[in-house]
């Protein structure tokens, strides 16, 4: 049974004005074909979902990126519009929940299905641009795909980093432990510990497994930087120094850069327009 798309507006933060677009969005065509009367589904909305997202995306990117080349403009889009990402954010916001599907879809796993959910979020945005217009689904994109991305490569920036430092010295063992899920299913709270040759030396909690992962790594190198690991070889310890202010200066830059473009388009009224499809949307993570 799917949950009903008022709660999910609560999770958005956005309030529809015409909801039927939004439940629209929420329609597979496998719910489509079951119906006895006649349903619209969203592969429509997926379409033009799709192009406002790479528009959004490379606009973002254009701008915050004055030095960036063609070319890794277009990969950058890539990684941030491909199914892994979009799977990402349908699992944060427990998408698959709320999804009308078909028997058949239902019985087969489609609430987790990647491409089924993928997809519902592009469609869920295109209603958002219909709705709000493209204002209000930059708002979304920058909180739940561009905000997100900021901070991912942030944390994953102190993960490499954590395991380089290990693999500095021989005979280093370098492990992540789940020691905790709190909350309700739609948001719920995990808690990672990281070992390193069997002893703890920093905790994290994410949204996701991988950022609970991900910020116990970057509690570790501050624990092997402050030395409250003293089984650390000295090199670790001086290692972890330094790599813990340029990953931090990494993150500062990466989420400044963000809040900037946040605050310059905030201001803007622009009306509903119609999005190129030619710009790349749906390319696969390379």
């Amino acid at each position: 049974m799917a949950h009903k798309p008022e709660e999910l507006q609560e999770v958005l933060h956005y309030t529809f004005k015409n909801p039927a677009l939004l439940r629209i969005a929420l329609t597979h065509t496998s719910y489509a074909n079951e119906s006895k009367v006649a349903t619209t589904h969203n592969e429509r909305l997926e379409f033009l979902g799709d192009s406002v997202l790479s528009v959004v995306v490379a606009d973002y990117l254009f701008r915050t990126h004055p030095n960036m080349p063609e070319g890794e403009l277009t990969r950058t889009r890539a990684a941030l519009v491909c199914e892994d990402s979009l799977v990402e954010v349908a699992e944060a916001l427990h998408l698959g929940e709320y999804l009308h599907l078909g028997k058949g879809e239902e019985a087969g796993g489609g609430r987790e299905r990647p491409s089924i959910i993928a997809d519902a979020v592009e469609a869920v945005l295109a209603a958002v641009y219909l709705d709000g217009g493209i204002g209000s689904a930059r708002k979304l994109i920058q909180k739940f795909i561009l905000d997100r991305e900021a901070e991912k490569s942030a944390s994953r920036d102190y993960k490499t980093a954590l395991q380089e430092l290990v693999q500095r010295e021989s005979g280093q063992v370098l492990g992540y432990q789940l020691i905790g899920a709190e909350g309700p299913d739609h948001a719920k709270i995990f808690s990672v510990e990281v070992d390193l040759n069997g002893i703890p030396i920093g905790q994290g909690r994410g949204r996701s497994k991988k950022e609970a992962e991900q910020n116990a790594a970057k509690a570790a190198i501050e624990k092997l930087k402050a030395g409250e690991y003293p089984a650390a070889p000295p090199l670790l310890r001086a290692e972890a120094s330094r790599r813990v202010s340029g990953v931090k200066h990494f993150a500062e830059q990466n989420l400044d850069a963000g809040r900037i473009h946040s605050a310059r388009t905030d201001g803007e009224k622009r009306g509903p327009q119609t999005a190129c499809g030619g710009l790349g949307g749906g390319a696969e993570c390379g």
